[in-house]
């Protein structure tokens, strides 16, 4: 039986999920590769819960995945005894809907942020993520904006007391995640520009948008500058990058090199092959460029 992404993490809403990031001095060995690649890989943990954290890692690390995303704590000494780091820090608790467009729950999640932030910090990590929440009745999108941008304010300002990043990801509210509100770069855009905080940033999730907006290379030429952090997913049904969908990965890919994008570009496909790892490594070597 498939999961979703969505029911995955609902899993997983009661454990404190967060990653720790190694420095920006470690070179992935892809950046020997004909094109010169910038960015390094990584792996979200849930598409494989299926096989062992142990499992995933070993395998990650024979294959030149750096990072596991998507970790408790006790589970982020696993991965760092393989070698490995996790590139995205987990929201906590996790919470895709209730976010920061809800006034009413502004102190719960500053709390909960600010006691997440040096735990973070401790463990190395430099992007923690967070959500939109969902739209509610009367709610508009500006209001949507200005509700985010004074919610995360002292959230971000905190974060980059620790060298962190607060990063949002960007969703599809058509397939996935109904009534979403950040469901489109532009949203996402605004959000950072009311800000004005270099530390907050988006995830952009090549497979969301492509689902709500497509343009995929054009708006990521565009907007990298509010871009820290990539997911992919075959389109449509969320599955395999390769031939069987409509994305072209491999442009894809180049055009981020090509623009120096220098952090993480995550598998998060639901492999449908019997052979999960074969799966992600054939990801892997499509995204290499």
């Amino acid at each position: 039986m498939k999961i979703t992404r969505k029911e995955a993490l609902k899993g997983l809403a009661g454990v404190t999920l967060i990653n720790p990031l190694l420095s920006s001095e470690k070179e992935s060995d892809s950046k020997t590769s004909k094109r010169g690649q910038t960015f390094r890989h990584s792996v979200c943990r849930w598409p494989y819960n299926g096989k062992s954290l142990e499992e995933l890692c070993e395998f990650a690390q024979e294959i030149g995945i750096e990072s596991v995303e998507l970790l408790d704590p006790e589970d982020i000494k696993i991965a760092q005894s393989f070698g490995l780091t996790c590139a995205m820090a987990n929201q906590v608790p996790l919470s895709l809907s209730d976010g920061f467009n809800d006034i009413s729950i502004h102190d719960k999640l500053q709390k909960e942020y600010f006691e997440l932030i040096p735990v973070i910090a401790d463990l190395g990590i430099t992007n923690i993520i967070c959500f939109s929440g969902n739209r509610r009745e009367g709610l508009t999108e500006e209001q949507g904006i200005e509700n985010c941008a004074v919610g995360l304010e002292p959230v971000v300002k905190k974060a980059a007391e620790y060298n962190l990043n607060i990063v949002m990801e960007l969703l599809n509210s058509k397939v996935d995640h109904a009534g979403y509100q950040c469901d489109h770069t532009s949203w996402g855009v605004d959000l950072c520009e009311k800000l004005g905080l270099d530390n907050f940033k988006l995830l952009y999730d090549i497979y969301h948008m492509q689902i709500m907006e497509g343009d995929v290379i054009r708006t990521i030429r565009e907007n990298i500058n509010y871009i820290a952090h990539f997911h992919t997913g075959g389109v449509p049904g969320r599955n395999e990058i390769d031939e069987t969908q409509e994305l072209n990965y491999k442009a894809i890919m180049e055009a981020i090199s090509d623009l120096n994008f220098e952090g993480f570009v995550a598998q998060e496909f639901i492999p449908t092959n019997a052979d999960v790892f074969a799966s992600l490594k054939q990801g892997v070597e499509i995204c290499s460029v």
